[in-house]
């Protein structure tokens, strides 16, 4: 059974950090990248940040300069970073990976994250 298996969120106040992990059950086989995504109150779910299989990241315009994410390839885990978080960073965040020829894409349950005062 595929997993992926998220921790790390929680309440943060404004200008805090947090990591997010996820770890990636490694019966996916040909992984192609792996990534965080958020979906906030009625809005739609977005892309946060992504890391290649060859180490390329990109990451979305809100977040540059404050989010890193990263990888542990040994333990087939992906981290996201959180940095000089804000409100409007409050959001549900997802672990996603795309893997085989086709970039099937495989999602985590969730980690609640909130940045309040």
């Amino acid at each position: 059974q595929v997993q992926l298996v998220e921790s790390g969120g929680g309440l943060v106040q404004p200008g805090g950090s947090l990591r997010l992990s996820c770890a990636v059950s490694r019966n996916i086989f040909s992984i192609n990248s792996m990534g965080w995504y958020r979906q906030a109150p009625g809005k739609q779910r977005e892309l946060v940040a992504r890391i290649t299989n060859g180490g390329t990241t990109y990451y979305a315009a809100s977040v540059k300069g404050r989010f890193t994410i990263s990888r542990d390839i040994a333990k087939n885990t992906v981290y996201l970073q959180m940095n000089s978080l804000k409100p409007e960073d409050t959001a549900v965040y997802y672990c996603n990976v795309r893997a085989g020829p086709s970039n099937d894409d495989y999602w985590g349950q969730g980690t609640q994250v909130t940045v309040s005062s």
